[in-house]
């Protein structure tokens, strides 16, 4: 009986130390993942936030109580070299490796093609899998419809939505409200459009980005894509002045975005690795500065606004106000 007992104890605990063994290659791995996934996404959610951010009002000016202008916008953003490619190092990662070299320049979402192969060991098992190529873009562009209404109190609200759509495989969506309220009214008597005016605006924007790339089997999960889901918060002072039918515009704004970040495929390590990716999505906030100008012509009126922050945008729109 007491060889029985001490056969079963050290069983127990060499099985115990076993699955200890494998859990913690498991949680190395996710790790490793982790950092993949952060490198190659987060330009990214930071490009997102931008153009989420941009294009929600081109004037320190409102609309007439109740009248509608419906507008099509299109971003542009430019993407810089320093954000299309992050410099990887093996001492970086618990489990994998880069094959054949130490370290490898990768890409980022924004990034070409690369032919870095990572290595690494599981369960006992050698595996590889090709590094995630990126999409190419020097430029990315996103195009929206948007809707204004001009509300009592020369105050504005906004509203834009886009059902996903599919660019090079990459699956854009966006949804958001904003509200402008002018403030020149209380400081001219007689207020004339032609005045410098200011107003102050706040707008939240949802962005998501969905990264599809060549499976990656690890062993613990096969993986196919990379999903970005970004909440985004605006507040920002514009000033405008109207010469005729030319309008100069300009503002200062600030932006707290928060990002998640979740990987697409099957596996019975999906879960856990995403539970983890999701501690990663982060709160950022970032100042950010508008110069643009406004033509009009009849009911239309024509707008270009450029933002910085970190990256730089462009975007245009085309407004024809209903009544």
């Amino acid at each position: 009986m007491k060889k029985l007992l001490k056969s079963t104890l050290l069983l127990s605990l060499l099985l115990i130390s076993n699955l200890s063994f494998a859990q913690g290659d498991v949680d190395a791995l996710i790790d490793d993942m982790l950092l993949i996934a952060e490198n190659f996404a987060a330009p990214g959610a930071e490009g997102a936030t931008l153009q989420s951010s941009a294009g929600w009002f081109s004037s320190a000016s409102t609309l007439e109580k109740w009248q509608v202008e419906v507008s099509v916008h299109g971003n542009a953003l430019f993407v810089p070299s320093s954000k299309k490619n992050k410099l990887i190092r093996d001492n970086q990662f618990n489990n994998l490796s880069i094959s054949g070299a130490s370290n490898a320049l990768l890409p980022t979402v924004y990034g070409g093609d690369t032919d870095a192969v990572y290595q690494g060991s599981i369960f006992g098992q050698d595996f590889e899998f090709d590094a995630i190529d990126g999409l190419d873009k020097g430029v990315v562009l996103h195009a929206f419809p948007q809707i204004t209404v001009g509300l009592p109190f020369k105050t504005e609200i906004a509203v834009r939505y886009l059902p996903e759509v599919f660019i090079n495989d990459v699956g854009i969506s966006t949804y958001g409200v904003g509200l402008k309220h002018n403030f020149s009214q209380y400081i001219y008597k007689r207020f004339k459009p032609e005045d410098f005016q200011f107003a102050l605006m706040a707008n939240y924007s949802n962005f998501k980005a969905d990264y599809k790339f060549l499976p990656i089997d690890i062993e613990i999960a096969n993986l196919n894509r990379i999903e970005v889901d970004a909440n985004m918060y605006n507040v920002q002072l514009i000033g405008s002045k109207l010469y005729e039918n030319f309008e100069v515009m300009g503002g200062v704004g600030y932006t707290n975005s928060n990002f998640d970040y979740a990987f697409g495929g099957t596996g019975a390590s999906l879960s856990a690795l995403n539970d983890q990716l999701g501690a990663l999505g982060n709160s950022e906030g970032k100042f950010k500065g508008n110069i643009g100008f406004n033509y009009y012509f009849n009911k239309f009126k024509f707008s270009t606004v450029f933002s910085a922050s970190g990256l730089f945008n462009a975007n245009v729109g085309l407004h024809y106000r209903l009544n």
